[in-house]
């Protein structure tokens, strides 16, 4: 068998440290596999004058499997999200963020698991239209959604939802106020769930979503939603289980695929051994998982859990006092 090679971006920032942390637990369960790093970022415009070189889209290419640790993006300065620019390089149309309670967080919920499916090229997220007028008294953007786009991303939360064991799908929209794009959604939904029986079709107003996540959150299994409600509510879900610490991030194409730590670059605590790598650690099991090596995201898994309900060597936001590289150690010693 040929060895997996992996693109692996470290980011800025806490990147660095909580990437070492993700490559050293994925070593230790067996993995094998052979590293190509590249820069994007801060970094990377440091290092090549520019955010997202040529180089790194090229490894990204090669290798069709990336793990990426949070970037930085200078705001107000005319530069393109990079995380924006790499989902369309790349094509990457479905983002993935499950959430998940692990006992030892100080989340306000237990028994959590919820899967967030956001469309991820398309919406106001596609950059289009974004117009600011001369004397800077009126804005506006474009929100394009296509039956394409909505089909292919509803089709895809239910066929995992249906590999994964998962028994309901529910669509969240502004269908009654943004009733073109909105609506062409709702409508394409209704219609893909028809082809699922076996699965529960729920729909819902986006408003009144993040009301019931918060009052009620066990009644969602999967949510699948367009762009900007899936960022918005993935958040609120991560906020279920203890903030984006705890999050992880897939963005999926036809045939390439980047897992990353949905959280900021944290440039106060870079380098200080302070980040807990949680985040990232559990993006690489989504990443083991798309690359159908099951066994090993389960043991990884596994040891996480355990570290963070004993409290073993836990990082500050976890309720602990150890740091990086003891929390990254106390995963390694129990796989």
């Amino acid at each position: 068998m040929t060895q997996q090679r992996i693109t692996v971006i470290k980011g800025d920032g806490i990147g660095p440290d909580i990437i070492d942390a993700a490559t050293q637990i994925l070593d230790k369960v067996g993995c094998d596999f052979a590293y190509d790093y590249a820069d994007a970022g801060l970094m990377a415009l440091e290092n090549h004058g520019e955010l997202l070189p040529q180089e790194t889209l090229e490894l990204i290419a090669k290798n069709k499997v990336a793990l990426k640790g949070p970037l930085t993006t200078p705001v107000g300065e005319g530069f393109t999200s990079i995380n924006v620019s790499l989902r369309k390089q790349f094509k990457l149309y479905g983002n993935v963020r499950p959430v998940l309670s692990f006992k030892g967080t100080k989340a306000r919920y237990e028994d959590i698991d919820i899967i967030t499916v956001r469309e991820n090229t398309q919406g106001m997220y596609s950059g289009l239209g974004q117009v600011v007028s001369e004397d800077g008294t009126e804005a506006e953007a474009k929100s394009i959604i296509t039956r394409e786009g909505a089909e292919k991303i509803v089709e895809f939360a239910y066929e995992l939802a249906r590999r994964e064991g998962r028994k309901k799908v529910t669509a969240v929209h502004k269908a009654n106020i943004l009733k073109s794009t909105s609506g062409l959604f709702l409508k394409v939904a209704r219609e893909v769930g028809e082809r699922y029986p076996d699965i529960e079709s729920a729909e819902m107003i986006v408003d009144n979503t993040c009301m019931q996540l918060v009052m009620n959150p066990h009644q969602f299994d999967v949510i699948v939603t367009t762009n900007l409600f899936g960022d918005i509510l993935s958040d609120l879900c991560a906020g279920l289980v203890g903030g984006l610490g705890m999050a992880p991030g897939a963005n999926i194409g036809e045939d390439c695929a980047i897992f990353e730590a949905v959280h900021g670059s944290a440039p106060d605590i870079a380098g200080m051994n302070l980040a807990n790598p949680t985040s990232v650690i559990l993006a690489s099991i989504q990443m083991l998982e798309y690359l159908e090596m099951g066994d090993k995201a389960e043991r990884i898994r596994t040891a996480l859990k355990d570290v963070i309900e004993s409290g073993d060597r836990t990082t500050r936001d976890l309720g602990g006092e150890h740091g990086t590289t003891d929390f990254t150690a106390a995963v390694l010693e129990r796989l």
